[in-house]
């Protein structure tokens, strides 16, 4: 039974309705033309897959893949390539390539252009990480200092004494800072915080420098070590944690106050 009003179409009006309404599916979902490589990309994870290939097997080579395939060179390389870019294959010049093996510094390797693109275009995603940072080198330095051994301490003060002979060598400075922090992170026994910390530093010192470098401030920084190191030493959990929390907020306000000083002096250069 039909409402009033309502009208019922046949023969050519309800053909010319339907033309309509495929014409207007078809505008509102344009169908997207995938990439060769797509393709052979998906291929070769079945393969994978499906030959039960671990971490040291070889693929078959290039020439065998673009018979398996039927596709050419350009579109096999580009989807080795894409894989190797996911960590997932090795790429060495003259050989196959091979399956990966397994490692979270590769994995964080793969996200550091993301995050590159992430922190140069989203002051919020900075604040965060900082944030982020900041709290996870507070539970490493608590873990630490439940965990420490002798001989972690004696890493860790060896770390920050190699760091003190390069105070006047800014690069060197900064190169054994990370270490300080990525040794601390080492200490849980735990890789993926040995991962995390290297690249929570590395992120920031690559593309944010001045977040972790202070010029002029060497010595306070090797002092805050010491201290750091002297809590961890003696498996003072909540210690350790204050005394690496003052560390890096007194680095995030020293360059709030640089921040800030440098964009009154653009300011002042505009008028």
């Amino acid at each position: 039974m039909f409402s009033p009003g309502c009208r019922v179409l046949d023969g050519p009006q309800t053909e010319i309705v339907s033309r309509e309404r495929e014409q207007h599916l078809i505008e509102a979902s344009p169908i997207q033309r995938r990439r060769l490589s797509d393709s052979v990309q998906e291929q070769l994870l079945l393969m994978i897959k499906s030959r039960d290939l671990t971490p040291g097997d070889p693929l078959p080579s290039e020439r065998e893949l673009m018979a398996s395939f039927a596709v050419g060179r350009p579109a096999i390389r580009e989807a080795l390539q894409r894989l190797e870019r996911m960590g997932l294959i090795e790429i060495r010049h003259g050989e196959r390539a091979r399956v990966a093996i397994p490692s979270f510094g590769r994995m964080v390797d793969q996200m550091s252009e993301s995050v590159r693109h992430l922190l140069t275009h989203s002051s919020a995603s900075l604040e965060h990480l900082k944030e982020a940072r900041a709290t996870f080198e507070m539970e490493m330095a608590r873990i630490a200092a439940r965990r420490r051994r002798p001989a972690d301490v004696r890493r860790l003060r060896s770390v920050v004494a190699t760091q003190a002979t390069f105070i006047d060598d800014q690069p060197r400075f900064l190169e054994w800072d990370g270490k300080f922090h990525k040794e601390i992170a080492s200490i849980s026994g735990n890789p993926v915080f040995t991962s995390v910390s290297e690249a929570l530093f590395g992120w920031l010192a690559h593309f944010h420098i001045h977040l972790v470098r202070s010029p002029g401030e060497e010595n306070l920084t090797i002092g805050e070590h010491r201290e750091i190191i002297a809590a961890i030493a003696d498996g003072n959990v909540d210690g350790a944690a204050t005394a690496m929390g003052d560390h890096l907020s007194r680095a995030n306000r020293l360059y709030q106050r640089t921040d800030a000083s440098s964009s009154k002096k653009g300011t002042k250069r505009k008028r």
